[in-house]
Order: structure tokens, then C-alpha cells, then sequence
């Protein structure tokens, strides 16, 4: 498909730059065939049915943006994949001038090597230390690597809080798993009590979520890898929720991703762990997932293309054009939205 398909203009006011307080008080745009209703997402247990089961994506984000040098030039690197213990895929900026084997410096003590320049603009770097020591100096030094679009990318020490999820155990993102965002305590409660279950999976969110479409056409795009975990007791709660009539929930479009990677022709998920590029456009025929509740996504992404898939393209187009005219706030701090699939089970 033509990548303009998935374009529409959007004020820059509705961007969100904080998260509203508190979180489970932001709006839920309900879409389903019969058209779309304004809730919020405290509103979730109503809408939602005993035995359903909401899966939520548990990483957390790691303070992955690093300023460094390269002799006497500054150097901006954005950590996205890990390869090793010690060894990362980067983004750099500028890192046009970053050749193999150059040393990046963090500081008098930490520092990376270039090891490898890949087609796609990435980088990889080895770092002189690894796992826990790794992580450690990235909290030590690193900042939260924010979208451009918040605040110009620079993040606060409200944002090492801001922008984690009730969920958040596994290190190794660098972007939130947003639609999670919104969920606190006492809305857990509230959706347990009316007999709505969770359950957990793992999705490192990578940088490659922030890069533009930058080809004409769907069938141009490669997706950067994401690296996920899918356990066998995730995947048996899954089958045993679906088997019962419960419908399954992603909760962002890092847990469909993942869900759907994992799914077998007939529905059923099998364990997974590696990493997934898949990318949904309209066409795909989804196997694990029932609903989706995700957050508003930038004109003509990936995940915009992935909402048209699930939910219908000209629905969806309908659905942003009434979210933005009636004043929902958009991106990874705003509200969300709870979709039926186009074509109902």
C-alpha cells in the first residue's frame, strides 16, 4: 500500500508533553463497528467482560541515551538492541563520523568501541563492561531516551518515573510500552474484581519505533528487530482464557506484536523467545488477539499501519479525525483507545 494512505494532519498542541494525573484519568476512545464513544480509561471494567484476559508487556525502560566523545567531537548514541552482555546497536548522532574501531568516551571510565557500521544506519558498539556493571552506568550516566516530539527528546528526573509502567521488571527497552501507561493499582483492583485477569510478556521496545516510513510504498519497509520473551505459562493462560470464551486483550501494540509472532495458523500461542520484525499492514489476518487497547500514533508509522490493520483503515481515519477535533492528546504521554478488530469473531 502507499504509505500516504496512513497520513493525516495533526495540530502539534495535541501532542502530549505529560501524563495526566492520575493516569488511569485519561480518555479511552471506544471503537468498534457500531461507531465511537468518549470514556475513560478508569471506565475499562465496564467495559470489558469477566474471563477476558488483558496481556501487558513488563519492560522497563533503561536510561539508554549517552553523550559521549569522539576525540574532540560530541557524540550522541541511543542504545536499541542488545547483541551481547556488553555489546549494543546504536544510533548516533552524528555517526557519519564514527568509523570501526573508534572509542567512544562516556567518561575518564566508561567507554565504547566502534565495532561495526551497518547499512541501516545503526552502529555497533562494545562497551568495556557488561550486564548488571552495564546497566549501572547507564542509570549512573545515561538519560531516559524520550520520543523527539516530547519536549525535543530531552527528559527530566520526573520522566525516570513518568515513563515506566505499573507492569516494568525487565530492562531493556528504550521506549515505554505506552498504552500501559495508564493502568494504577486501584484500576487493577477494580478490573480483578469484575473478573478480568492479566498476564505478562516481555517486548524490549527499540529505537526503531521513533524512525519515520521513509519509502513510498508498505512493502519497502524493514523493520529493526525487537528481541521478546513469550513463556510457556503465558502462552497456557492465554489458550486456557481463549478456549473458555474469555477474548484476549493486548495491551499496546508491543503485546500484539509479540502475541502474534507467537501464534500458531489455529490461534494458539506457543512459547517464544528472539527477536520479531514483523509488520502489520492492512491485509493481515490476526490469530491470538481480540481487542486492543493502544495509545494515538504518529501519521503515517508503523503503528498507525497496525491500528488500520486491526481495526479498518477508514474507521481508524474517522476515529483520529474525531479525537483530534474533540481534544484528545496524542502520542506516547496521551490518551489511549480500546479497539475491536474490523471483522468480529
Amino acid at each position: 500500500m502507499r504509505v500516504d494512505a496512513f497520513d493525516f494532519e495533526l495540530p502539534p498542541e495535541r501532542i502530549a508533553q505529560r501524563p495526566v494525573e492520575p493516569r488511569d484519568a485519561a480518555r479511552l476512545l471506544r471503537v468498534t463497528q457500531d461507531g465511537i464513544v468518549d470514556r475513560l480509561v478508569r471506565d475499562l471494567p465496564d467495559l470489558l467482560a469477566p474471563g477476558d484476559l488483558l496481556v501487558f508487556n513488563d519492560t522497563r525502560v533503561v536510561p539508554a541515551r549517552l553523550i559521549g566523545r569522539r576525540g574532540d567531537a560530541t557524540v550522541s548514541i541511543t542504545l536499541h538492541q542488545a547483541l551481547a552482555l556488553d555489546t549494543w546497536l546504536v544510533f548516533a548522532k552524528p555517526g557519519k563520523r564514527l568509523r570501526v574501531g573508534d572509542r567512544v568516551n562516556f567518561t575518564a571510565d566508561f567507554s565504547a568501541l566502534v565495532l561495526e557500521k551497518r547499512p541501516a544506519g545503526d552502529i555497533a558498539l562494545r562497551f568495556d563492561r557488561g550486564g548488571v556493571a552495564l546497566m549501572a552506568a547507564l542509570h549512573a550516566h545515561g538519560s531516559i531516551p524520550l520520543p523527539p516530539y516530547i519536549r525535543g527528546g530531552i527528559a527530566d528526573d520526573r520522566d525516570r518515573s513518568d515513563y515506566q509502567t505499573l507492569f516494568a521488571r525487565e530492562e531493556g527497552a528504550v521506549a515505554a510500552p505506552t498504552a500501559a501507561l495508564h493502568f494504577t493499582d486501584g484500576l487493577m483492583a477494580a478490573l480483578a474484581a469484575r473478573g478480568v485477569s492479566s498476564t505478562l510478556l516481555t517486548l524490549h521496545v527499540g529505537a526503531g519505533t521513533f524512525l519515520p516510513v521513509k519509502v513510498n510504498d508498505t512493502t519497502e519497509h524493514v523493520m529493526h528487530e525487537e528481541l521478546g520473551v513469550l513463556s510457556a505459562d503465558t502462552a497456557g493462560r492465554i489458550n486456557r482464557a481463549r478456549a473458555a470464551g474469555g477474548r484476549i486483550v493486548a495491551v499496546g501494540t508491543t503485546s500484539l506484536r509479540l502475541l502474534e509472532s507467537a501464534a500458531a495458523a489455529d490461534g494458539t500461542v506457543q512459547p517464544f523467545e528472539g527477536g520479531t520484525r514483523l509488520f502489520i499492514t492492512p491485509g493481515y489476518r490476526f490469530k491470538a488477539v481480540d481487542r486492543l487497547m493502544t495509545n494515538f500514533h504518529l501519521p503515517k508509522s508503523t503503528l498507525f499501519m497496525l491500528v488500520a490493520a486491526f481495526a479498518g483503515l477508514t474507521r481508524m481515519r474517522a476515529a483520529y479525525d474525531h479525537a483530534t477535533r474533540s481534544g484528545y492528546r496524542f502520542y506516547s504521554y496521551g490518551d489511549s483507545s480500546l479497539l475491536d478488530p474490523e471483522t468480529l469473531p
